[in-house]
């Protein structure tokens, strides 16, 4: 049973990244092309519509995809109400973008952005169609099916966003983009799912995963509005080539991060959920998860930190290199932040909705305070600040969630220290490399100084700690590459 759940993750792992690896690579491909196809205008239109909807799926979903997957028990019945209840308030959220539509439209002065609206309103409908569906086969961990309809629904909007463009659509192909995803991925989760909604199972109470999802909802929107805290600072305090500077910083290191680190949730949460009743085995996952993240994800934010400067060259020009300490700072936030997510898992899993809310609150209190001290030491010091906030909360976090329910904080800090520390070797050799053959290139002072700091971080096995560290995520690695035969069997049936 062990063997087969710890399969059943690794193999998860591998589809999951796996397809967040194609989504990728479709997503630069849409940028290759619509953007020969279509105007700045067209995407201007449709990143004004996507900010509303950004902020209405985080109370379209109301928590309760984690909800679903976190129980210990879910019945038929539970499952469909919580159906009904995802699919309500989407339709709500649909009305009420679609009522709002005109409003946008006078703002902005676009007319065309009210029909745009009106359309991708329908994204809340379709989304909340297909939660409960994607949830369920989370919850059974039959991820292979969500990793093709994930990007099966990417590359058929996509196809689809090409053809409406090349008929003269401008950015209607941005909305049939979107709606075309959306259609998709409610198809594929309901044949995937091979379950479709009775009534609303009277009698079977959904009432603590209800509770649990609206605590869900207000530690998203405290997250929402402390993420933006910085950006207002920096754009109020030091105008917008400064903010360029930073926002484009932030989003080279963050959004490949989030990219990469989310995509696991759907991984861990079910199996951590599996065992909230069996605590040595539920500590065993999280240290190893907690090892898996911070080698395979803090090394390579180490050597960007250490390789700022000739990164920033590449990827955004000569003319941004001022930028270079503030993509330092943010890949050492992303290290320290990656430390510490495995606990926002186990909030999840244990479905300490109430808990996480509060702890949220103490999290943007402390960032507020970080950004406004050092908002006084003007972009570079905000960036400092952000990178503080994490380092502070870091170890905050581990003893808050052990003070709730039991959790191997000893362990945690302990392999949070080896990787601290691997990845301290390999930023400052990749550092003192790059800058000694600066002279060659910026390229020249990548690879230079990626080899120097991996072979740093290398050296670090001649411990047997690290040793055994490495050993660990080997197995992981085996079993995320081979097939047992009952996983073969689980995947024929599926």
């Amino acid at each position: 049973m062990a063997s087969d759940l710890a399969h059943a993750a690794a193999r998860g792992s591998l589809f999951t990244l796996g397809a967040q690896a194609a989504r990728i690579a479709l997503q630069l491909l849409s940028v290759v092309v619509l953007a020969r196809l279509l105007t700045p205008h067209d995407y201007g239109l449709l990143a004004i519509v996507l900010v509303l909807v950004g902020l209405g799926e985080i109370f379209r979903d109301f928590g309760l995809t984690s909800a679903s997957i976190q129980a210990p028990t879910l019945s038929r019945g539970q499952r469909d109400t919580l159906f009904w209840i995802n699919a309500l308030i989407g339709a709500g959220l649909a009305g009420l973008m679609l009522l709002g539509s005109w409003p946008l439209g006078a703002i902005t002065g676009e007319p065309e952005i009210v029909g745009m609206a009106q359309w991708l309103s329908l994204t809340f409908l379709l989304n909340g169609l297909a939660t409960q569906h994607r949830a369920s086969l989370m919850r059974a961990l039959r991820l292979r099916p969500l990793a093709v309809i994930d990007v099966a629904s990417a590359a058929i909007g996509l196809a689809v966003a090409i053809a409406v463009a090349l008929l003269g659509g401008g950015s209607w192909a941005l909305v049939a983009q979107q709606l075309t995803a959306g259609a998709v991925v409610v198809v594929g989760a309901v044949i995937a799912g091979r379950w479709l909604p009775g009534r609303v199972g009277r009698g079977e109470s959904v009432r603590p995963m209800v509770t649990l999802g609206w605590n869900l909802v207000a530690a998203n929107l405290i997250q929402y509005a402390a993420r933006q805290v910085d950006t207002v600072v920096v754009g109020l305090r030091f105008g917008t080539s400064d903010l360029g500077l930073y926002n484009r910083s932030y989003h080279l290191v963050m959004t490949p991060l989030g990219q990469v680190r989310s995509p696991l949730q759907s991984v861990a949460l079910p199996v951590l959920a599996r065992l909230q009743q069996d605590r040595p085995r539920s500590d065993t996952y999280i240290t190893a998860a907690q090892l898996a993240l911070g080698y395979c994800i803090g090394v390579p934010l180490a050597l960007v930190a250490g390789l700022a400067g000739p990164v920033v060259i590449v990827m955004l020009g000569e003319p941004w290199g001022d930028a270079a300490p503030l993509l330092r700072m943010f890949a050492v936030a992303g290290l320290l932040t990656t430390l510490s997510y495995v606990g926002y898992w186990v909030y999840l899993a244990r479905g300490l909705g109430a808990q996480l809310l509060r702890y949220t609150l103490l999290s943007a209190g402390i960032k507020i305070a970080c950004i406004a001290a050092g908002s006084a030491f003007g972009v570079e010091g905000v960036a400092v600040a952000f990178a503080a906030h994490a380092a502070i909360e870091w170890p905050i976090s581990l003893v808050w969630l052990a003070r709730i329910t039991p959790y191997p904080t000893r362990r945690l800090y302990a392999g949070a220290m080896r990787i601290l520390i691997v990845a301290a070797l390999a930023a400052s050799a990749a550092w003192a490399v790059s800058g000694a053959v600066a002279a060659l290139g910026a390229w020249a002072a990548i690879g230079a100084g990626a080899a120097a700091g991996l072979l740093a971080a290398s050296a670090a096995l001649v411990v047997p700690a690290y040793r055994r560290d490495a050993a660990s995520l080997l197995r992981f690695g085996r079993l995320m590459l081979t097939r047992e035969r009952a996983a073969d069997a689980a995947e024929r049936r599926d």
